[in-house]
């Protein structure tokens, strides 16, 4: 399946290359700015958000996008992203939502979803317990669905305001279905472990990178690594350019997907 999508967007991209109208350069400049912003890794990062943490009450930010390009071909495309986050006193909510969607001729490009919730509870000025909740669908990896519940905790490095260094420990039960010839189930006991860090170099910039390592408890050589590093500046008030780059590694995906993916992805994001 992923060779066959690859194929079908590698024609799609070079029909959309010949096109000399300047309406259709604008609405290839358009699919290619907007699709990968909301292409997930495998591992969910959700340091990105935490940049208010000091904040009390609600804070975070929304975005849908609808994607549509007549041609030789029909694209379509939707996009849904939310970030909320909820603090008050020792208690701090956090919960992400994804959707990508895209196809072009009534075949499907890219299905993925995913919803995360977590739970702080910090009880000590730099050590906060953490919970979390997962479900996710990603067709291009091949995973029909990933179930994860995860507890654990989590330590502030540093007291700096211009510099936020922390890291992580959790212990999580992952049910996972993969589409290969046939599906495979997988219940495992992996560690959670990340490690994370928060530049504010200005007032209006800020640089956010975040690395997951999860291996399996009983088969150590089963390990998947995820990092994401985001840079963003304000325009306006409440508008901002992000900029993110990330990495997964993946030692054991399903099969015909490879071990090493990457990407770099830009966007415009409003926040609340």
């Amino acid at each position: 399946m992923k060779k066959t999508n690859t194929t079908v967007f590698l024609k799609l991209k070079k029909k959309l290359s010949k096109r000399k109208s300047i309406g259709m350069k604008k609405l290839t400049i358009l699919f290619i700015f907007s699709f990968p912003f909301f292409s997930q890794s495998q591992i969910i990062n959700v340091e990105s958000i935490r940049r208010v943490t000091d904040t009390v009450g609600w804070s975070g930010f929304a975005r849908l996008d609808l994607h549509l390009i007549k041609n030789r071909n029909t694209i379509f495309g939707i996009s849904n992203r939310i970030r909320v986050q909820y603090k008050t006193g020792k208690h701090l909510w956090l919960f992400m939502n994804n959707v990508n969607f895209r196809e072009a001729n009534s075949q499907k490009l890219i299905s993925r979803n995913s919803q995360h919730l977590r739970y702080n509870y910090r009880f000590d000025p730099k050590i906060a317990l953490e919970a979390f909740f997962q479900h996710q669908e990603d067709e291009i990896a091949a995973i029909r669905f990933r179930g994860l519940v995860g507890s654990g905790l989590r330590f502030k490095l540093t007291k700096s305001e211009e510099y936020k260094l922390y890291l992580g420990s959790l212990v999580m039960y992952e049910n996972e279905k993969i589409v290969e010839d046939i599906i495979r189930t997988n219940n495992d006991w992996r560690s959670s472990s990340y490690f994370s860090m928060s530049l504010f170099p200005k007032e209006n910039i800020s640089v956010v990178s975040t690395t997951y390592f999860q291996p399996r408890f009983d088969f150590f050589a089963d390990f998947r690594v995820s990092s994401q590093t985001t840079f963003t500046f304000k325009i306006v008030k409440n508008l901002r350019f992000s900029s993110t780059f990330t990495y997964l590694f993946d030692e054991f995906p399903a099969a015909n997907i490879p071990k090493e993916q990457y990407r770099l992805t830009n966007g415009i994001v409003y926040t609340f």
